[in-house]
């Protein structure tokens, strides 16, 4: 499997500000020596010493990732804006065959649906999965007047769209892939999905606020997240702004730490980040995640924040 993020934003789209672009640069400025200026080897060298959150940027795209198979079979995780990045980004498949998989149908991750260029190809033909028996209507209404200017938008890519009705505890197979749903805690419901390929286990689990029941291992559903060697999970907040957003549906950096140690995953990811966290502030939070897992995990966890254009070959 090969996964591609397109959009890690949690919210609401999140454009580089003017005042933190000039933070880099003066972080930058700061840095730098005459010594790093004497050649194009020094200068390459001191860009690379530089950390991440000066040098690059985690990206202001919401919730959109691609994952292919060894097969080349194409499938999205959520519809937010990344989903446009992916769209103008040249890497459609040879057979025009998308699969979807919609977590829930917050704004934040549906958003980029309408400006899904490919779905009004003809020669596009896409399959879209969820457990929400009413998709199609959620769909159609968002891509209608008064919402979107273009009033038979959903009418011209209607003949592209296949909906299929996922069911917790019954798992499908698409291209050698083995894939099952799982709900969890969030206003309205949320969808966690697991992609199985090779004895290689990758789980994309957004807009979650766990339970004390998510942490029962006497529980069988929740084996559902035992031993993944992926995990994308919604981990919003540092601590202090989770206890004054109980309910809001999303969950702690911590807490997700405690999670993933308790389910014995390998790789985890901080994703959905929120709107208000520049890039250093995410940086910081690794950091600390780092910190905490030394008390926290069984040591095999490894942590990663999630930004756009990172891979993961699994």
């Amino acid at each position: 499997m090969l996964i591609h993020f397109w959009g890690v934003r949690g919210s609401l789209p999140t454009p580089l500000k003017n005042a933190q672009v000039q933070a880099k640069i003066a972080a930058v400025v700061s840095r730098i020596s005459p010594k790093d200026l004497e050649s194009s080897e020094s200068k390459m060298k001191f860009l690379s010493s530089l950390p991440e959150w000066i040098y690059g940027t985690i990206g202001g795209n919401t919730p959109c990732i691609e994952l292919r198979s060894k097969s080349d079979e194409l499938f999205l995780l959520d519809c937010g804006t990344g989903l446009r990045e992916f769209s103008v980004a040249g890497r459609q498949p040879e057979n025009g065959h998308y699969n979807i998989f919609l977590s829930h149908f917050h704004w934040d991750h549906i958003q980029g649906f309408p400006f899904f260029g490919q779905s009004f190809s003809p020669n596009s033909k896409i399959d879209i999965y969820t457990p929400f028996a009413d998709a199609e209507e959620y769909l159609e209404r968002q891509s209608s007047l008064p919402y979107f200017p273009i009033n038979a938008c959903f009418e011209s890519v209607k003949n592209q769209l296949s909906f299929h009705l996922m069911q917790e505890g019954n798992p499908i197979e698409i291209g050698g892939l083995k894939i099952e749903c799982h709900r969890m805690f969030h206003p309205g419901d949320s969808y966690s999905y697991s992609f199985e390929e090779d004895g290689k286990r990758f789980i994309y689990s957004t807009d979650v606020e766990l339970q004390t029941s998510d942490f029962d291992k006497g529980c069988a559903r929740n084996k559902f997240f035992e031993n993944a060697d992926v995990l994308v999970f919604d981990s919003q907040y540092t601590n202090p702004e989770a206890a004054k957003k109980v309910n809001w549906g999303h969950n702690s950096f911590s807490s997700a730490i405690d999670f993933a140690s308790n389910w014995n995953i390998k790789n985890l990811y901080f994703f959905h980040h929120e709107p208000n966290y520049d890039d250093k502030k995410l940086d910081s939070i690794l950091d600390a995640g780092n910190n905490y897992k030394k008390y926290k995990s069984n040591g095999n966890l490894n942590l990663y924040i999630s930004k756009e254009g990172q891979e993961i070959q699994l």
